[in-house]
């Protein structure tokens, strides 16, 4: 099949590479010559695992290319995906739709045959009608078909989620938009990957309904942690012991420094903004979205406590700055709010991240950025883990103490064994558990 996705940022780039690898011929459009130019060139905007391989492969097979030229992508496309941003407009937190409105808007004065026109974006519940009234309206006598199919894409493990899915989830108004779809993800049929058609909006709500159950349950654990701290309970075994039942499930009871990323907190956000205007009170999301923003500052000023309540003219090495391990995404990462909060007590801030510090470095021009972990942590009085990227799970402990000003671990995502910082002679404070 002939698809052309609009948007070449996380989703449209790992959507289009995979559709592609899958046999399909896939043309992806962006509006940003420069980012164009780049994946011409082979070099990838976002760092995933395994995706520039992936591009470099179907483009040489002639499966997959790029342009800023939307007229012949579309050409002879039986579908066109628009996979563009939605993120958080400014001032009320509704997701800023303009993108995609856009796309639909240009996608009916350039479309010359009637099209699947897929939202793969995320979008709230109705914008898929709109799609269709713009380019009913702007295009009068085609017969577009206009379907939802929401991405559940984890960052650091994208392909392998692509390419293996849980779930597919069509939203089709008609048989015809059903069908292509169908056709689409028919070499996903091998895999007995299940799909699951509903009418649009059912889909639409799907994609918002999972990422806010998931961001409850993180909350959830960490709330959990808090309590277990304060009565001697160990979080991670708690966390075993629910996780054990199958109606609860072991995914997402890590507990952490709160959740981040570009969907949990910006889709969770646009969901209460959707029930407050239809006038459905969501306490429960609300609750999650509270907790979560207070947290990520708490775990600061849980690395200021660690450190006998007074951090000024001490020095915090941070050991990761994304949101999660297997990306270079900053945004909305807990070690955002950390940083703040550790400037703010009078600390001196060092980091050190595999991926993200080129993007992290502008967003915190305060923070030392160093060369490696050890380096980091030279002449600290703190180190704390806030991503747990696998390049931390295996330190040398003595030598990443034998530099520090003062051995304090503050492990924000529970990687080490208490017993084992403890023998190389550090202090130890891990999340949900007593401090010793």
């Amino acid at each position: 099949m002939k698809i052309a996705m609009i948007g070449t940022g996380y989703v449209g780039l790992v959507s289009g590479a995979c559709f592609s690898d899958f046999g399909h011929d896939v043309v992806c459009v962006d509006k940003d010559a420069g980012k164009i130019e780049a994946l011409n060139a082979g070099r990838m905007p976002i760092y995933e695992p395994g995706l520039d391989s992936l591009v470099a492969k179907n483009v040489a097979a002639g499966r997959l290319s790029f342009t800023t030229d939307l007229a012949p992508a579309v050409a002879e496309a039986d579908a066109v995906f628009i996979a563009v941003g939605t993120p958080s407009r400014r001032g009320d937190g509704h997701a800023d739709l303009s993108y995609v409105f856009g796309a639909a808007e240009e996608l009916a004065a350039t479309l010359d045959h009637d099209c699947v026109i897929v939202t793969k974006s995320t979008v709230p519940v109705g914008t898929g009608d709109e799609v269709e009234r713009i380019l009913r309206e702007g295009a009068p006598g085609r017969s577009h078909s206009v379907a939802s199919n929401p991405e559940f894409l984890r960052e650091g493990a994208a392909i392998g989620d692509f390419k293996r899915p849980d779930r597919i989830v069509i939203g089709a108004e008609d048989a015809h938009g059903e069908s292509v779809l169908r056709e689409v993800y028919r070499p996903l049929f091998l895999n007995e990957a299940p799909i699951l058609v509903t009418r649009r909006r059912t889909a639409e709500m799907i994609k918002y309904a999972a990422n806010a159950f998931l961001a409850t349950k993180i909350t959830f654990i960490n709330e959990i942690a808090d309590l277990c701290e304060a009565v001697g309970a160990e979080v991670q075994d708690v966390a075993r012991g629910i996780g054990l039942d199958n109606r609860i499930g072991a995914k997402f009871l890590h507990a952490g420094p709160g959740y981040g990323g570009s969907c949990f907190p910006k889709d969770t956000l646009a969901l209460l903004k959707t029930a407050q205007d239809n006038e459905v009170p969501l306490r429960l999301v609300e609750a999650t979205v509270q907790a979560n923003d207070l947290r990520k500052r708490a775990m600061g000023r849980k690395i200021v406590a660690a450190m006998g309540g007074h951090a000024r003219g001490k020095t915090v090495a941070l050991l990761g700055l994304t949101f999660k391990p297997n990306t270079d995404d900053m945004r909305d990462s807990p070690s955002l709010a950390i940083v703040q909060t550790l400037l703010d007590a009078g600390a001196r801030v060092t980091a050190y991240d595999p991926e993200g510090m080129e993007i992290a470095a502008p967003m915190m021009p305060e923070v030392e950025m160093k060369a490696s972990a050890y380096a980091a942590a030279e002449g600290a009085d703190a180190v704390a883990i806030i991503t747990e990227w696998d390049a931390f799970r295996a330190l040398d402990l003595a030598r990443l103490g034998g530099s520090m000003a003062d051995k304090l671990l503050v492990d924000l995502r529970n990687i080490y064994r208490r017993d084992e910082v403890l023998r190389h002679g550090f202090r130890h404070i891990a999340i949900g558990t007593r401090a010793e």
